[in-house]
């Protein structure tokens, strides 16, 4: 197919099938479509919706996002994972209000200045919001795009995405480039999926070289795999007697940055010293159920002990710590981990486990 006929294909599928009813794209406006692809990197669009609509309900404008308590963020992303990507939301809210009028600027270029929007996102947010002719090469149309020109290689090399990114380019049309972009976004997510790939209702499949040679599982190619390293963490829940949790805010920077979590320590024997440091009385411990979480770059599994504290009367509460309550919780960000953790512990002193 010659480009013309590759993108009118597309559009013509799209036309008929193409999903036209997602939260984002009603009353599109650059924030919209910006966040909604900041939140489906690396997460599935079932997974997104409510979260999108929660977002929006609490932080409808660029404004908004850049004046709210990081806390507030980072609790509306709480079980999204990858939290960097929330904290740069909230950094480019910034620096749009202050040096940009509070608009968004009109150019892939531009936008990709900002913090966390790649070349890719920067294409969406041109192509969807302002119909700006601007390629995309997200994981749906990487995929979508490797198999039709059966791309060898591992996308994640950069010649290989050269090579893609000028098939993504070649393939843009000048016009509806908005209906072409959600289209191929659309095919990767419907259609070309990574297994059982619906090739007979393809609107490609009479040029896709992956299916003229039934290699479609094949492409992409995947990234050479590697065996996690694994890692091991003792995680105290230590509550009081209104049955609050001690948590404390993690370092900006680095794994779970910012998010509240629970104290970390190599093993029980540390958790007295901890205890004596924090000015906090032991009383009775339980250990839970192990919990493994598993990273991009590592698995952790997670050893979490129940223990029964009491604060001393002159103990003040740092900055970065806190006494989380578990009847009347605080909107925080939390880790997921931690979050599937206090639920655990709440049920267990709810049925009296600790005396």
């Amino acid at each position: 197919m010659s480009p013309t006929q590759f993108s009118q294909a597309v559009l013509d599928w799209y036309d008929s099938h193409g999903r036209k009813d997602l939260p984002w794209q009603q009353a599109i406006t650059p924030y919209r479509v910006w966040v909604s692809e900041i939140m489906l990197q690396q997460t599935q669009v079932s997974t997104v919706l409510g979260y999108f609509d929660r977002f929006m309900s609490a932080l409808p404008t660029v404004q908004a996002l850049a004046a709210a308590p990081e806390d507030e963020v980072l609790h509306l992303w709480t079980g999204l994972g990858y939290y960097t990507r929330a904290r740069n939301l909230q950094k480019t809210a910034q620096i749009i209000v202050s040096q940009h009028g509070g608009e968004f600027p009109r150019s892939v270029e531009a936008l990709t200045e900002l913090p966390g929007i790649g070349r890719s996102t920067a294409g969406a947010i041109a192509s969807l919001s302002m119909e700006i002719r601007a390629p995309i090469l997200d994981g749906n149309v990487k995929r979508v795009l490797a198999r039709y020109v059966a791309q060898e290689g591992y996308p994640g090399d950069p010649k290989v995405a050269k090579q893609l990114w000028d098939v993504a380019e070649r393939f843009t049309p000048e016009r509806r480039v908005n209906n072409y972009t959600q289209a191929m976004m659309d095919l990767g997510a419907t259609l070309c999926t990574r297994s059982k790939p619906s090739c007979l209702l393809c609107p490609l499949k009479s040029d896709c070289q992956a299916h003229l040679l039934g290699l479609e599982i094949r492409y992409p190619i995947p990234k050479p795999r590697k065996e996690l390293p694994q890692k091991r963490a003792l995680m105290p829940i230590l509550a009081n007697r209104e049955h609050a949790i001690l948590l404390y805010r993690r370092p900006a920077s680095g794994l779970w940055g910012g998010l509240w979590s629970l104290p970390e320590l190599n093993d029980l024997q540390a958790l007295e010293p901890f205890a004596n440091q924090h000015a906090l009385e032991l009383g009775e411990r339980k250990p839970l159920a192990e919990l493994i979480h598993t990273f991009s770059h590592f698995q952790l599994t997670i050893e979490p002990w129940l223990v029964d504290v009491t604060a001393a009367p002159t103990n003040v509460a740092e900055a970065d710590w806190l006494w989380y309550n578990l009847a009347t919780p605080p909107r925080l960000g939390l880790a997921a981990p931690v979050k599937k953790l206090l639920k655990r512990a709440a049920d267990a002193l709810n049925a009296g486990e600790l005396s």
